[in-house]
């Protein structure tokens, strides 16, 4: 994996086979929602509610306070975290989980359609 450029990490969404770079001063929600995608859904942003839950396969982040109520401690030694609180220091596959998961597949399956 490769450090921080001035373009940004790769960020490759493992579900889909979609990339897009972001900064390492820019959570990953706020990369996803550069793909144009509607629907993305998003909560409080603030690592509270959940809807962003996504794996960190391989690379490394900056993983910032995040509830426990949402993520257990043995659920982020797994590499799980929510995608509003977490930073790219690296290049990262990440799988996109939990409700997030359906809608981010269901607009590639929609986007496929118009082609």
């Amino acid at each position: 994996m490769t450090p921080n450029s001035d373009w940004g990490c790769l960020i490759r969404l493992t579900n889909t086979g979609e990339t897009f770079r972001c900064s390492n001063d820019r959570h990953l929600l706020a990369g996803m929602e550069q793909l144009g995608r509607k629907g993305i859904p998003v909560g409080c942003r603030n690592g509270g509610c959940g809807v962003c839950k996504v794996r960190v396969v391989e690379g490394q982040v900056e993983r910032r306070k995040m509830s426990r109520a949402v993520i257990a401690a043995e659920e982020e030694q797994e590499g799980y975290a929510l995608a509003c609180r977490v930073y790219p220091l690296t290049d990262l596959q990440v799988d996109v989980v939990g409700r997030m998961a359906r809608t981010v597949e269901a607009g590639l399956s929609e986007s496929n359609k118009e082609i």
